[in-house]
């Protein structure tokens, strides 16, 4: 496990993450804020209605049970994730009627094909060992006609783009290119794809065919 990971998976962190590490790394590596981020998610997934979500490394679930409040009806929201003290503080700070945790790999998920009407994996694809894979996975048990959104790093072509990676690969980080999810996207039959960049990070979304 890289130093990324064992960082994840540290009870620590999973203590301030969303209250000050989360919220401060984000803005300084897009320049947007938190509640900007949720909103944008919102959005993205079409969230309104009895929609099933699922949410992809969830940490502390912060995420997870704001997608959640969007939902009516028998919507529900499943946040997953793989480190054990994420997981017990999401139970402890993000419980909720329309949500629920659950330990998981990202890139083997326990559910069947077209479970969910929305996907999304938020600032956590650069961390998992296989992103490509989990990502597949993500489709996979997206429904037709459901929408899947992403947030992960960006790296240019330039030499700060170049450092980026290279500081990334010390610490386990991946840094991303412009053609990698959509690309990917694509060839997994995904249409209607949106890619937007702030600073280090992009944000990719995209719709399964009905």
């Amino acid at each position: 496990m890289n130093l990324a990971r064992r960082t994840m998976n540290t009870p620590a962190l999973a203590a301030i993450y969303e209250k000050a590490w989360r919220p401060a790394v984000f803005y300084l590596a897009s320049g947007r804020t938190m509640s900007a981020d949720r909103r944008d998610a919102v959005a993205a997934l079409r969230l309104d209605g009895a929609q099933k979500v699922l949410d992809i490394a969830c940490g502390p679930g912060n995420f997870t049970h704001y997608l959640s409040e969007r939902l009516s009806g028998s919507g529900y929201a499943v946040g997953v994730d793989y480190s054990e003290p994420m997981l017990a503080r999401a139970r402890t700070d993000n419980a909720g009627p329309r949500v629920a945790y659950l330990r998981a790999d990202a890139r083997r998920l326990p559910f069947a094909d077209g479970s969910f009407d929305a996907v999304c994996c938020f600032g956590a694809l650069y961390l998992i060992p296989d992103p490509l894979a989990a990502t597949r996975e993500m489709v996979r048990v997206l429904a037709p006609g459901g929408r899947i959104a992403i947030t992960t790093s960006h790296g240019t072509d330039s030499p700060f783009g170049h450092a980026s990676r290279i500081v990334g690969g010390w610490s386990g980080l991946r840094v991303f290119d412009d053609d990698t999810f959509p690309e990917l996207f694509a060839a997994l039959g995904l249409v209607d794809i949106d890619q937007r960049v702030h600073r280090m990070f992009q944000y990719v979304s995209a719709t399964r065919p009905a």
